[in-house]
């Protein structure tokens, strides 16, 4: 790496660490652990899944260094001191520099093929249109167990490079990767959406037989993570919510053998939007339970509605958290959630991609809040999948005013 290159990133290292060491941060992952905890604390807010494209207004996100692995330490850092600058809401900023563990799966058998169609360069969201590759019963036997391969030499080389560039500056360490168990979202790009659903009633036997093989593949993936030790026991968030807990990595925890029960698991069926509760219960939970079964806590949904399906969900040991998204009725999931598990509440990022309206918004967060209050449930928020702002960066910082605003003054 050139002495070009190692300069930016001191330079960033510096501001970003001046951030990482105030005082907020430790009062900011108390609030994690508080609402983790059921505790009456306010809600944490959380913005995340930036259309990263639309922001470089003011040139902090410009990449300067030449060196690709150099490149990944300056995005993460630029990304960091933009939105702690701009819209920091309640996110966190830890102190050190994290240097991911490298590692490749070799596939499944299945290869996605769709074709797609985008709006604009740079942004990842686009639209999608998936042959369907399993259209026969004999199309099960092309799945087959991912092999998961350590890169041991390249996290090493990436981790003494930072070592060697942050000395005397910020901390380095070796993070692993968080559990992320979703095969309905992945069944979803080898089928598309119509050939899937109606699969559910015109051959059930059949897609039992998909999604229990899937089952079958996640399970051994997550016991190559284990025995890898791959597993990131400290997280700060997991995918977009604050994960700070007093209850994990547990007291039977070993740093060089993180296992599931150390860990919070993640799962959801974004495809199962509007099945019914029965189809749902019979073609996702029985199946995703022997996986989240095995962690310390879980967190469960993403986009779909889950209002109606709080008594089904658990099923599903050691859960703590519940995705409700716009989509959902919050009213009915809060009256049925109570005291027992976390409202993840998923504001509306239709609402910062056009003209920006505080009423709006505002109106929208409290009546979570409201729903809540009578429940006396524990909520976050976390606004995220946001394909755009229209142009408009400062819709973010708007959204991030108005709902901390709301957040501290509700009574």
């Amino acid at each position: 790496m050139n002495a070009n290159d190692v300069s930016i990133l001191r330079e960033l290292a510096k501001k970003y660490m001046e951030i990482a060491m105030l005082p907020i941060q430790e009062e900011t992952a108390a609030l994690y652990r508080g609402v983790n905890a059921l505790k009456p604390v306010r809600p944490v807010v959380l913005m995340d899944e930036f259309p990263w494209h639309e922001l470089d207004f003011d040139g902090s996100l410009t990449l300067l260094c030449e060196d690709e692995t150099g490149r990944l330490f300056e995005r993460y850092m630029r990304r960091v001191l933009f939105q702690w600058k701009y819209c920091r809401a309640d996110m966190m900023v830890r102190p050190f520099i994290p240097v991911d563990k490298v590692f490749y799966s070799a596939g499944n058998g299945i290869d996605v093929i769709e074709n797609v169609i985008s709006q604009n360069d740079g942004n990842h969201i686009i639209s999608h249109e998936y042959d369907d590759q399993f259209e026969d019963d004999e199309s099960l036997n092309k799945l087959h167990f991912e092999k998961i391969t350590y890169d041991a030499e390249e996290t090493k080389r990436r981790f003494d490079l930072a070592g060697d560039i942050f000395e005397g500056i910020a901390p380095v360490k070796l993070t692993g990767t968080n559990s992320y168990s979703a095969v309905w979202d992945v069944i979803s790009r080898y089928r598309g959406v119509t050939a899937l659903l109606m699969d559910l009633v015109e051959r059930p036997e059949f897609t039992h037989a998909l999604v229990n093989k899937m089952t079958e593949i996640e399970l051994d993936k997550i016991r190559q993570f284990e025995e890898m030790n791959l597993f990131e026991p400290y997280p700060s968030l997991i995918h977009c919510t604050a994960a700070i807990t007093d209850e994990l990595p547990g007291a039977d925890f070993d740093p060089e053998h993180v296992r599931t029960q150390n860990i919070w698991g993640r799962g959801m069926a974004q495809i199962f939007a509007h099945v019914s509760k029965a189809m749902h219960d019979e073609f996702d939970i029985q199946y995703i339970k022997r996986v989240l079964d095995r962690f310390g806590l879980v967190y469960y949904g993403c986009c779909e509605p889950l209002h109606s399906k709080i008594d089904i969900l658990e099923k599903i040991s050691n859960l703590r958290k519940i995705s409700i998204t716009p989509w959902a009725d919050v009213d009915i999931a809060a009256e049925c959630i109570g005291k027992r598990y976390v409202l993840a509440s998923k504001p509306n990022p239709a609402f910062v991609a056009g003209t920006f309206d505080f009423k709006t918004v505002e109106a929208e967060i409290v009546h979570v809040l409201e729903a809540c209050k009578r429940n006396h449930t524990t909520c976050e928020f976390a606004i995220k999948d946001i394909s755009t702002v229209g142009g408009r960066p400062q819709n973010l910082f708007d959204w991030e005013k108005c709902v901390m605003g709301v957040v501290k003054n509700f009574a």
